[in-house]
């Protein structure tokens, strides 16, 4: 049977030596994942002791880390947890529901090193019969 947390006990764990998540009601111990996250340690620690399902829905992750992710379950959520990140905006918002994957751009053109061999072939050729 799965142990059950209290979300005031989830947000006590909340900071990079005790680093504790909620997504989908299921507690998660992220700890030792802190350091490998490939997002980079700040997504976790900004979420740390909070609900972090709208951050994790909405960057899309493959299944292969959703798979990763199910192996530090420790538990189920009891209760409601806000999101640490929308609870500590004081500042200015930022608009993170526009998250677009662009793929970066070829700057070389494939067909140069084409049109520069065959300019070669034509000088070596006008060179052999004109000298």
């Amino acid at each position: 049977m799965s142990q059950k947390y209290s979300a005031e006990e989830v947000s006590r764990h909340n900071n990079a030596d005790d680093l504790w998540i909620a997504i989908h009601g299921k507690v998660f111990d992220v700890t030792k994942f802190l350091k490998e996250h490939p997002g980079g340690e700040e997504v976790l620690l900004s979420l740390a002791g909070g609900d972090a399902t709208k951050c994790f829905d909405d960057i899309g992750h493959s299944q292969e880390a959703i798979q990763l992710k199910d192996t530090f379950e420790i538990g189920t959520l009891q209760g409601e947890l806000t999101s640490p990140v929308a609870a500590a905006s004081t500042g200015p918002t930022v608009d993170d529901d526009d998250w677009v994957y662009e793929e970066p751009k070829k700057e070389a053109n494939p067909y140069i090193p084409v049109f520069i061999g065959l300019a070669v072939v034509v000088y070596a050729v006008l060179f052999y019969y004109i000298f």
